[in-house]
């Protein structure tokens, strides 16, 4: 038998038992609705190689991936097409962390893994508010015919959670009818501080990558200027530190538009921060 010691896929950091772990991270590789720049399947893997680039310990929070004990369970092997069949696996698996008493943080894929975490987390958790970072609203009934789309995540959510508790970050993109929406449900924030109105919610943290600026986060599959920059973004993560965040995701990398692999660094080092806020 050979000894090695060969190349760790997981990411750094996790706890190698699942049972003794509080999060489970899941990696969905699916893209099969993105209408623009598709390849964020690739994401995951890339993320995974990219997180031991960075340390364990996070300056900003003052805490180490160790005190966070999670475990990663790999990538889920989706039927290359069948958009249904992917997203029933992805609620399957999802059900099965809750469970077993655990806290759900995917990795995507396309923001429409979010619909069937939402599916499967609603059965164990009641007053959820789901917290929205993008530059799009994603509130669109359906995108080119199709009901099932990345650009109508937000809306299918909306009819899970309320509306009214959806809170919605960086959003700068969208339809005059998707921003009106958005005006008759309050759900744009503003300011980090607005966040402490969550404070007695179960809160779902949903990260589209494209929230961040195209200057250091161009590998995205819709990039949109005039996002964020990254201390911007963490200025909102202090703030999620105090609520009670029960699954969390990070989707909407397609690495290869970034030949330097910043954008995937940049998306690991985000993953490992919000670990932090759980």
């Amino acid at each position: 038998m050979l000894k090695g010691p060969f190349l760790d896929r997981n990411w750094m950091g996790q706890n190698e038992d699942y049972a003794s772990s509080d999060v489970v991270m899941l990696g969905m590789p699916f893209d099969g609705t993105v209408s623009y720049r598709s390849g964020s399947r690739f994401a995951p893997e890339l993320i995974r190689l990219a997180s031991w680039g960075m340390e364990t310990y996070s300056p900003s929070s003052g805490k180490d991936l160790k005190e966070v004990s999670f475990h990663d369970a790999g990538d889920l092997d989706f039927p290359l097409g069948n958009t249904y069949k992917s997203l029933d696996l992805i609620r399957e698996n999802v059900e099965q962390i809750y469970a077993e008493k655990k806290r759900f943080f995917g990795i995507g894929g396309e923001h429409l893994v979010t619909l069937p975490a939402i599916q499967a987390i609603s059965k164990f958790y009641k007053d959820i508010s789901v917290v929205h970072f993008d530059a799009h609203t994603d509130l669109r009934k359906e995108y080119l015919g199709e009901e099932m789309s990345h650009a109508a995540v937000m809306y299918h959510i909306g009819g899970i959670v309320g509306f009214e508790n959806i809170k919605q970050i960086g959003i700068r993109s969208g339809m005059k009818e998707e921003f009106n929406l958005m005006k008759k449900y309050n759900t744009k924030l503003d300011f980090p501080e607005q966040l402490i109105k969550l404070t007695n919610k179960n809160v779902f943290v949903t990260v589209d990558l494209d929230v961040l600026d195209p200057s250091l986060m161009p590998g995205t599959g819709t990039p949109e200027a005039g996002g964020f920059t990254f201390n911007e973004l963490m200025n909102w993560f202090k703030e999620l530190r105090g609520l009670n965040i029960i699954g969390a995701d990070v989707v909407e990398l397609s690495p290869h538009y970034d030949s330097s692999g910043v954008s995937t660094a940049v998306a690991a080092k985000v993953i490992r921060e919000l670990l932090m806020c759980m």
